[in-house]
Order: C-alpha cells, then sequence, then structure tokens
C-alpha cells in the first residue's frame, strides 16, 4: 500500500512533463489521501496537468467516503474487475512525487520509511482517474496509485510497492491507443532492484498536518 508520498520539487513540474503550469504549486512533505494534488492526464484536449483528489470515487459512488478505501489499485486484479478495467484501459495517468513513505512493522510499533530512487528527482508512480459528480453535479477528478509485488529493498519493508514508471515510459501509459491487456500488463511491474534509497524517518509523519522538510530526513541525522 501507498498510503504518503512527496512532491517537492514542485516549480519543474511544467518542464519535466511538458505541460502548462497555472497557479503555483506548492511543495508537499506529507501528501496523504483526500488531498488534491498534481496529476498528468492525456485527454481530447491533450496532456495536461491538474489538481485531483487522491481517492478513486467510480462513477456510481454514492458516498464519497469511498474514495479512502480506493487510493490504491492492486495491478494483479484490476482487469478483473468492473470498476478498475475501464479506468486501466482508458484513463492512466502519471502522478508526480518526489519519494513515498511505507510503514515497517517492528517490535514497538511501526516505523515509517522514506523511500525513493536514487537517480530520479521526480519521477511518476502510474495511476488510473475517474470523473465523479457530487450531488449538486459539479465534476470531481479523483485518481488512485497502482500498487505491485515488492523489489529487494521493499521487500525488507513491506509486502506491496507502488509502480514506478521509467522516464522513457511515460509517454506510453498516457496512450490512449494503448488498450490491449497484455502491452499494459509489461508497465506493471516492481522498479528493478537496486534502484531505491530507503531509510527511517520520523513518525511525525504519521500526523497528516506535520508537513516540512524534516519529514524526509533520515532519523539519525536530526
Amino acid at each position: 500500500m501507498c498510503g504518503r508520498y512527496t512532491i517537492i520539487e514542485t516549480d519543474e513540474l511544467g518542464q519535466r512533463y511538458n505541460v502548462a503550469i497555472g497557479d503555483k504549486i506548492k511543495p508537499n512533505y506529507n501528501a496523504a489521501p483526500s488531498q488534491t494534488l498534481p496529476v498528468v492526464s492525456n485527454t481530447a484536449s491533450g496532456k495536461h496537468l491538474e489538481l485531483m483528489c487522491w481517492g478513486f470515487l467510480p462513477v456510481w459512488a454514492k458516498d464519497p467516503k469511498i474514495g479512502y478505501k480506493l487510493i490504491n489499485a492492486r495491478s494483479e486484479s484490476v482487469f478483473d474487475k468492473p470498476m478498475w478495467k475501464k479506468a486501466i484501459t482508458s484513463s492512466r495517468c502519471l502522478i508526480p512525487a518526489s519519494g513515498f513513505n511505507e510503514w515497517k512493522a517492528e517490535q514497538g510499533g511501526k516505523q515509517p520509511f522514506y523511500i525513493h530512487p536514487k537517480s530520479l528527482p521526480i519521477f511518476s508512480f502510474a495511476g488510473v482517474w475517474s470523473t465523479w459528480h457530487d450531488p449538486s453535479g459539479q465534476e470531481v477528478n479523483t485518481y488512485s496509485i497502482l500498487t505491485t509485488e515488492p523489489n529487494a529493498e521493499m521487500s525488507s519493508i513491506h509486502n506491496r510497492m507502488p509502480v514506478i514508471l521509467h522516464p522513457e515510459d511515460e509517454e506510453d501509459w498516457l496512450n490512449p491507443d494503448l488498450s490491449e491487456q497484455q502491452d499494459i500488463e509489461r508497465y506493471l511491474r516492481p522498479l528493478e532492484d537496486d534502484a531505491l534509497e530507503t531509510f527511517p524517518v520520523s513518525k511525525a509523519v504519521n500526523v497528516v498536518k506535520t508537513n516540512d522538510e524534516t519529514l524526509v530526513l533520515p532519523i539519525n541525522s536530526q
């Protein structure tokens, strides 16, 4: 499961994804479910970046609280469940990030770790998105992060990890012509071994309102 992540280098998003940026996006050291966060999608009007709510809401959802349970989608089953199948075949997106958190079960409680690719200051989670309408009819765009089996570094922390795309695969992931299951599945894999740096961080990350650079510093450096 991926329940927290960071997006720090926000001034570079426009150049990194070759999209226009409207209002300034503030760095976020503790991105959490239900927050509105930057997402890159490719619609009929072309590739663009917009703020979407983290927590997928199917079009049929009556209660928006269901989104809290749908912040992640298991890549192994997205083609088997009607709720995800349309999104994975026609509504894929990139979720820009600098790193993410995962909690390791240890004696005395769960220890948060910060994880990030060693060579990518900004990378993309593979995601899916949906347009939901609230009771007043207003459109709300929401998204979920796809997860997969862990690579070597992640396996010592957790039994799942988010799907992290290689930069050269991002345009293909957004390509609406990519719709066959076998073509999409080749991107739904763990990042290769030895590509991630991981270290324990302060448990202050457990509190959503805590949001500063100390959350991405190793414990032994504070």
